[in-house]
């Protein structure tokens, strides 16, 4: 008897990987996970199975592993690959740009090399808004010029790249590479959310701790950019929207390429909107302190997602009530994160 053919998801236990997980069960797919938890938990894994209904299997590898990749593909009928594990704050890559380098870089060819030898050749890619850097032109397309203005982004262009340049030596890969804008908020049910094992560097879940007394101030980098209030703008988008468009990209993995599409709103909110937001979905009042800019940070990013509704017929269903009333919803449901069992 044949396996069933999988969905083999790397940084599944993470933020954006976990609630996609939720999506892709809810669809019937079947799926692996593979998470070295070093900025996730494992009990998020029980919470997806528990909001799916359905069980997935769980493997802990570190993806720069080649050889523990290897043994997923032999061990699992594996059809597809999501790829989300990698490092991801854009302060860090700054300060330490060569773990950024070793881990998003080697990780993911890791993986594609471990895809190649088993001839697995579906692959979405989870790549990211900060390959278009510092542009004046809004909004964001996926002709915009690139030219990341941190190592966090050039590791995002650099996997770009080499998926450019596996489909040029081998036009039967078929690759979608999907430009997250700034994920926000949790699930409906408040069971699964963004809990970083360390502090966190994302403007929503800061003031979500902030809220539920974790922290106590928050920092606005910079009110002096060309913008409305002064406050960077970015292009927010509900984790569970993000997550459907990961679904709605695997269903079109019809056509041999590389597929390249935004997935954001199209609507751009300031540090400060997003803040008033917040106090509005909450009733709490979140004290803030101006500081000065932080490096490499671009005063406005946001999207146009025409392509991803023309082609993927996939858009957006929440606004940034929704993603600060659900990412409160998480906080008081889970006031420390998920229950690390002791």
């Amino acid at each position: 008897m044949s396996k069933p053919s999988t969905i083999l998801v790397t940084g599944g236990a993470g933020y954006i990987g976990s609630h996609t997980c939720v999506e892709l069960l809810e669809q019937n797919y079947e799926l692996v996970v593979v998470d070295n938890l070093s900025n996730s938990c494992e009990y998020a894994l029980d919470r997806v199975d528990k909001i799916a209904g359905r069980k997935l299997d769980y493997i802990w590898a570190d993806v720069t592993d080649c050889n523990a990749m290897e043994s997923v593909l032999e061990n699992f009928n594996v059809e597809a690959v999501i790829h989300f594990a990698a490092l991801k704050a854009v302060g860090e890559s700054v300060r330490n740009p060569l773990k950024y380098y070793e881990n998003n870089m080697a990780g993911t060819l890791s993986v594609l090399k471990a895809m190649a030898k088993h001839n697995v050749k579906k692959f979405i890619f989870s790549s990211s808004a900060t390959v278009y850097g510092n542009t004046a032109q809004m909004p964001l397309t996926e002709d915009s010029p690139l030219g990341p203005i941190n190592p966090y982004g050039k590791t995002k262009l650099m996997v770009e790249t080499m998926l450019h340049d596996l489909y040029a030596s081998d036009p039967t890969w078929n690759i979608t590479i999907l430009r997250y804008f700034n994920p926000a908020g949790a699930h409906k049910t408040g069971l699964i959310g963004e809990d970083p094992n360390d502090t966190p560097n994302n403007l929503v879940p800061i003031i979500t701790r902030i809220a539920g007394g974790r922290m106590d101030e928050l920092m606005v980098y910079g009110d002096d950019y060309p913008t409305p209030d002064g406050t960077g703008v970015r292009d927010y988008i509900h984790v569970t929207d993000l997550a459907l468009g990961h679904v709605a990209a695997l269903k079109k993995m019809t056509e041999p390429g590389v597929h390249i599409f935004n997935l954001g709103t199209g609507r751009g909110y300031s540090v400060m909107d997003v803040i008033k937001a917040f106090e509005k979905a909450s009733s709490k009042k979140i004290p803030y302190k101006i500081v000065k800019r932080r490096e490499g940070d671009a005063p406005t990013s946001y999207a146009d997602a025409s392509k991803a509704k023309r082609e993927l017929d996939w858009q957006t269903k929440f606004g940034i009530e929704e993603m600060c009333s659900t990412a409160w919803q998480w906080q008081k449901k889970n006031p420390l994160g998920f229950k690390r069992p002791q």
